[in-house]
Order: structure tokens, then sequence, then C-alpha cells
């Protein structure tokens, strides 16, 4: 799968997002386990022989908790496992990422989360997505419009306007947008619960790394999912633009309907999408569209502060973590987290617009 490309617009709206503090957050562990978040927070930082002491204890709870988790049968510990398992190298077989999400994809009542997760799982890139992952999804999980928006994306990159086109026609008569990250994070999140952190994960901790056990959890849980899979929504905005539209009439009811669905959907970014577009094909709603997303950019500013808070916060951890295993959207979350903690969700008439140069912290 292409990496997750979004429109410079929508960045500049969500770059005071959780994006930045995450990747802060993250980087501790990431450090100790995980080159791919490691990239996205940058350069790894210069580490003390105590921090790297902290950073080690922090991998091997860990490696020891997928050693423990991977002993259950029920999917959702199983795929928390498989997620933890996955930035560890020559994992013992039936540890790794492929055993245990290919275990959690076949249990009793496993869902479409593990087919999901497992997408990514190429031994080339002519092999991504994965065929057989993608096929179940297709078939289990047709009234998701996050797996047509896979099909459009590869489409486009084949420059197959055909399949574009019936790839965006399906995702638009779709239901519902889902890209699965809250599932996952409640895997991890119950994962996490399985062993309690030791005293040297946070010993000597400083500057806002987590000081408690359910600090660490949080730490740990925001990094095994920080590269969640999500679809590239780009070839959805460019399909969808006005002027394309204007070339293509028969494309604007269908961009309507997939724009509504996106903007009730399961992460802040889709929402985020849909109402760019309604902005731009509904000029009549476009004020209140360009409100909205202030919103959206808003709620994902505060939100990245409160969890970047709970590394320190216990009980702001405990009650994070406690939402996380509900198993709801990435979006249900940021709101239940904001509610929870007496944040407006609607964005204060006198507070600056997103810009592309705010960090979020």
């Amino acid at each position: 799968m292409r990496p997750v490309v979004i429109p410079a617009i929508l960045v500049a709206l969500l770059a005071a997002g959780s994006t930045p503090a995450i990747a802060q957050l993250a980087a501790p562990a990431s450090a100790a386990s995980s080159p791919a978040i490691a990239s996205t927070a940058g350069p790894a930082p210069e580490l003390s022989a105590a921090d790297q002491k902290r950073v080690e204890a922090i991998q091997q709870y860990q490696h020891d908790l997928v050693s423990v988790v991977a002993l259950r049968a029920d999917p959702d510990y199983l795929l928390g496992a498989a997620i933890l398992a996955r930035p560890f190298k020559s994992q013992t077989q039936g540890l790794d990422f492929d055993s245990l999400s290919q275990r959690a994809a076949t249990a009793p009542d496993a869902g479409s989360v593990a087919e999901w997760v497992r997408l990514d799982l190429c031994k080339s890139k002519d092999d991504c997505p994965n065929a057989k992952a993608f096929e179940f999804l297709k078939k289990n999980a047709a009234d998701n419009a996050a797996v047509w928006i896979v099909a459009m994306d590869i489409a486009a990159e084949k420059k197959d306007a055909k399949a574009e086109h019936a790839a965006l026609e399906k995702a638009a008569a779709a239901q519902t947008y889902d890209d699965y990250y809250g599932k996952a994070l409640a895997g991890v999140a119950k994962a996490t619960e399985v062993l309690p952190p030791l005293a040297d994960t946070t010993q000597g901790a400083h500057g806002g790394q987590p000081d408690n056990g359910d600090g660490v959890r949080v730490l740990v849980a925001a990094s095994a999912t920080q590269n969640h899979l999500r679809p590239n929504l780009k070839p959805v905005v460019d399909a969808c633009d006005k002027d394309a539209v204007a070339k293509h009439h028969d494309t604007r009811q269908a961009c309507l309907k997939l724009a509504h669905t996106l903007t009730w959907g399961s992460s802040p970014i889709a929402r985020a999408v849909g109402l760019h577009i309604q902005a731009d094909l509904d000029p009549a709603k476009k004020a209140q569209n360009d409100q909205a997303t202030r919103n959206v950019a808003w709620q994902v500013h505060q939100y990245s502060g409160l969890l970047q808070r709970a590394l320190t916060d216990q009980s702001l951890a405990t009650q994070w973590l406690a939402a996380a295993s509900n198993g709801g959207t990435e979006l249900s979350l940021v709101l239940a987290t904001l509610r929870a903690n007496n944040v407006p969700t609607d964005a204060p008439a006198d507070a600056a617009p997103a810009s592309a140069g705010s960090s979020g912290q």
C-alpha cells in the first residue's frame, strides 16, 4: 500500500493536531523498538545512560507483554499482541506479527480489523495490499467505504480511470467509514492490562516522560498504534475537486454521498476530508463546513495535549486507557476524552485558525 498522502489544505487545517505530540511522547519507546515511529519523530536524541536504561526497560515490558498475551485465545488480545510484536525483529516463531495477526484473524468473532492490519503484510510492492486480506475485506466489509478507498488508491496508482470511478461509486454506496484504528487500539490497550510495568520503566523519568505505570501503558499503546494503516484519501480529494467534478458531472452526487459518510466516519482526518469536499461542492454551506473543520482541528489539538499530559497524570492515563479499551472509533475516543475533561468540542470564537506552522504542543 502507498504511504498515506494528505492534501496540503488538510495538513494546514490539522497541523495543530496529534501527530507532533504523539511523535514526541512515543520517542522513548520508538528509540528502543520501532524505527518506523522513530523516523516520524525525527532523529533520536542522544540519551543519557539512565534514559537508555529506562528505554530498554520499556522495550522489555513490551516484549514481555507479547509473550504473555500470546497465550490468550481472544481475538482482541491476540491482535494487541500482534501489533505490540510488530516492531521487534527476529521474533520467535509464533510470537511474530504474522503468526499472531493470523491467529487473531481466524479466532471466533474476529471481525475485520485483524485482516485490515494485515493489508501491508507484503513481500514486495507488487504484492500490496495483501491479496488474501484485501479479498476478505471486499467480501466481508463491503459496506465500509475505507475498503473501497483502498481500491480507489490502487486504481489511481495504476492510472486506471475506469476502476477508480467504480471504486468511488462503491465507496459512495457504503454506509460507514472505519479505518479500524479504534479497534486496533482497543486490542493493544487491553493487552497492556495483562502485566504491570516494572519500576525501572519509570525510574528517573523527567521532562514529561511517563512516571507512573499507567503512563507507561499509554506510551506503549500510543507508540504501537502510531503507524496504523490509513487509506490514502488523496485520490478521493482529487476526484471530488470542484474542477474535476465540473469535467465529470456524474461524480458529483457520488462525491457528496461519500463526503457525508466521511464526515461521520471513524477518524478526524476522514471528517476533515468530508467537510472539505462538502465545502468545495456545496458553496451555500461552505461557512458551516469551514466552522466544522475548525472544530475538528481544535478537537485534535486539545486531545493531543491531554494525551501528552496523560504520561505524567495517572488519573488521566487511567481514564484514557479505559476509554481506549472500549473499542470505539478514533473520533469517538477524541470526543469522549475532551468531554471527560470538560474541554469544549467547539473551537472558541477567538481561537486562531490552525496553520502549517503550528506544533500542537
